[in-house]
């Protein structure tokens, strides 16, 4: 295992970290974990040297921390440095964090949280820290010792993530970064801001939830163009370990192989290892994604706001991300958790948004195939594209 600086602390991070949002489950209940080959694959990459052990209140339902609880005995909760995290989105006065807090521990059947974070921040979930003065309350437990160290993960615009940062002095935060997406939540910008206040930086989501694992035929053939195999996962893991700023790169595995392969691939990761035509392959990678996006929609708004409401621009980023990922899953959800009159459904094609769209799309005659795919469950191959 190749170990990394953690920020500002004496310690040493191993650069795979597991994450437990995705193990092993039965009979596809999310909330109900299949323990033994759970306990195996956490036990093995323990003691493979993974000393980086994530997780968080909500996770499997509440079930991860309480799993983790049990799998840690036996000598391996000194093995680890454990972080998980408050639910902001649960907290409604100053009280909360310790009634939450103290569950936690209880669950996790520690006296002690090495990594404590504010969960999934964004704009809304900062103001109710801010509101219930959630980091005095972390003080406190900094000072009593049930938590030590404090920091954040994260989900909303760079600008957000700037304030965040600069309001108070953070051990580490979270943030979701892969190849794909330098440009997106704190993306690269974030990733050296906090690296420049000597914070530790934790990757989630190195392969984008696997969209990454399984490219399409397009991807995975350039990648075999690479001097050296490796294989897609690979590729997304190197090229951040690559980089000086990320601290540990989590990775929610859900089988033994993937435990494996990802604990071979750290043996053999660290900084400035990839060569420039790797870097420029990666870059090649990126840019067949965007290509391969049906629709050559740029985001850039035009087209809004919708007189009927539609969120254009937010349903065909939907779309788009499925079919480059060659997976609809995510974008499905993601599209019924939406107010119905902002889904593609909802276009009663009146046109105004094509006058004022700079890519000359088709708009109102791609929504009815946003909405079969999206809505109904269609594969892209049974829709008539414009």
């Amino acid at each position: 295992m190749q170990y990394r600086g953690f920020g500002k602390l004496d310690w040493k991070g191993s650069a795979l970290g597991f994450g437990c949002m995705r193990l092993p489950t039965l009979a596809g209940d999310r909330s109900t974990i299949d323990e033994p080959a759970a306990m195996r694959m956490l036990r093995h990459a323990i003691d493979q040297g993974v000393n980086y052990v994530d997780t968080a209140y909500g996770y499997h339902g509440g079930n991860s921390e309480r799993f983790l609880g049990r799998a840690l005995q036996g000598g391996y909760r000194q093995k680890v440095r454990l972080a998980t995290k408050l639910p902001v989105g649960s907290v409604e006065r100053s009280d909360d964090f310790d009634r939450l807090l103290n569950e936690q521990l209880e669950k996790l059947q520690t006296d002690h949280i090495d990594f404590y974070l504010f969960h999934g921040l964004r704009s809304p979930r900062w103001e109710t820290v801010i509101q219930c003065d959630l980091l005095d309350r972390a003080e406190k437990a900094l000072s009593d010792g049930r938590i030590r160290y404090l920091g954040f993960s994260f989900h909303d615009s760079f600008d957000v993530f700037k304030q965040i940062v600069d309001a108070y002095d953070w051990t580490f935060c979270q943030i979701q970064y892969n190849y794909m997406n330098e440009d997106y939540q704190a993306g690269t910008e974030g990733l050296a801001h906090a690296a420049s206040k000597g914070m530790a930086v934790v990757i989630m989501e190195p392969l984008l939830g696997g969209k990454l694992v399984d490219p399409p035929e397009e991807i995975r053939t350039l990648w075999e163009t690479a001097e050296r195999p490796r294989t897609p996962a690979e590729w997304g893991l190197q090229w951040l370990w690559n980089k000086p700023e990320v601290s540990v790169v989590l990775s929610g595995m859900s089988t033994m192989q993937q435990v494996e392969e990802n604990l071979a691939s750290a043996d053999r990761s660290g900084v400035h290892r990839l060569s420039e035509k790797d870097l420029a392959l990666v870059g090649q990678v990126c840019d067949k994604y965007s290509e391969i996006s049906p629709i050559p929609c740029t985001q850039c708004g035009y087209c809004m706001p919708c007189p009927n409401g539609v969120d254009i621009p937010g349903n065909f980023a939907l779309f788009n991300n499925g079919a480059m990922y060659n997976s609809f899953g995510d974008g499905r959800r993601r599209y019924q958790r939406m107010e119905e009159e902002s889904r593609a459904s909802a276009c009663q094609a009146c046109h105004e948004c094509e006058e004022e769209c700079p890519q000359d799309i088709p708009i109102s005659e791609w929504m009815p195939v946003v909405h079969q795919v999206l809505g109904e469950g269609k594969s892209l191959d049974e829709c008539a594209r414009p």
